[in-house]
């Protein structure tokens, strides 16, 4: 009897632990890529530190904004298919080259993520002879129930903004090493 009992307490804890399992939501989804530049944290920042100029990332074809580089300065990107995607800034540091921003507005056929913030900062190079810039970022993916179609998925969320911060860099390095 008493085998019995344990058996059945077994079963009943194994479909509580697959219940809570299956309810549980989309979990926050992390990217960090960098990249070294050949070129002083200074001339780096130049590019970068404005945030009402996002004309260094290629998908963006125009930035209208508020505020400049106040907290709470909101910048509206239109990308070169039209589609646009609003920001809002909540950390400005110029003296540690380094601001944080969050999406307030965007298609998640655009870029499938819901609750996305991310930081971007620049430091000297390890060698000291350049600079090194990080894009990290942090998000939901664009279907927030469980069950999401393939194309907002956790997994196509990461695909996206790593592809997105990956392209950015490398363009930014690009314009930067050819003072462009």
């Amino acid at each position: 009897m008493s085998v019995t009992i344990a058996r059945v307490g077994a079963v009943v804890m194994a479909l509580a632990m697959m219940g809570t399992a299956w309810a549980h939501g989309p979990t926050r989804q992390k990217v960090r890529e960098s990249i070294e530049i050949n070129a002083p944290p200074a001339k780096v920042w130049a590019v970068i530190g404005n945030f009402q100029d996002m004309s260094w990332l290629q998908p963006v074809s125009k930035t209208e904004g508020a505020k400049g580089n106040e907290i709470e300065a909101t910048r509206r990107l239109t990308l070169a298919d039209g589609a646009t995607v609003d920001e809002e800034l909540y950390k400005y540091d110029a003296e540690k080259m380094t601001y944080s921003y969050r999406i307030t507005a965007v298609d998640v056929k655009v870029l499938p993520v819901t609750n996305y913030s991310s930081t971007l900062t620049v430091t000297p190079s390890a060698d000291g002879k350049g600079s090194s810039l990080e894009w990290a970022g942090a998000f939901y993916r664009g279907f927030p129930n469980n069950d999401p179609p393939p194309e907002l998925s956790d997994a196509a969320a990461v695909k996206a903004v790593s592809g997105l911060y990956r392209a950015g860099l490398e363009a930014l390095k690009k314009k930067v090493e050819s003072g462009s």
